[in-house]
C-alpha cells in the first residue's frame, strides 16, 4: 500500500470551507476510484493560520497514476480547494506503507 502527502494552509476565516470541500466533495470522489483505500485529514493550528495534512492510501503507484496523471509527484488541488487556500505544496510525497493500525477513532 502507497500513502501520498500533501500539505496546504487556510486563513481561520476559510479553513472551514477547505474542510467541507475535501470532506464533501474530495473524498468521497476518491472513494469511486479503483485502488483508492482511505483518506485522512489532519488538521492543526499554526501561526494564525489553519494547516491541513491530506493522506489517502491507495493499492499501487499505477492507482495513483489513474487520478494524479503522469507526473505523480504533482498536487492535485481543485479549483475550489484553491480558492479556500492561502498556501499549498505544489507537490505531494508516497511512502511505502511499513506499518498500519485499525482502531476505532470513537475513543
Amino acid at each position: 500500500m502507497i500513502a501520498r502527502l500533501w500539505k496546504g494552509r487556510a486563513s481561520a476565516t476559510k479553513a472551514d470551507a477547505y474542510f467541507q470541500h475535501a470532506t464533501e466533495t474530495v473524498f468521497p470522489a476518491l472513494r469511486a476510484l479503483p485502488g483508492h483505500r482511505g483518506a485522512w485529514l489532519l488538521r492543526r493550528d499554526l501561526d494564525g493560520q489553519v494547516e491541513f495534512l491530506v493522506l489517502t492510501l491507495w493499492d499501487s503507484l499505477d492507482a495513483i497514476r489513474a487520478f494524479a496523471g503522469g507526473d505523480l509527484s504533482v498536487a492535485v488541488v481543485e479549483p475550489e480547494g484553491r480558492a479556500a487556500l492561502e498556501t499549498f505544496d505544489d507537490f505531494a510525497s508516497h511512502y511505502d506503507v511499513a506499518f498500519g493500525s485499525s482502531e476505532s477513532l470513537s475513543r
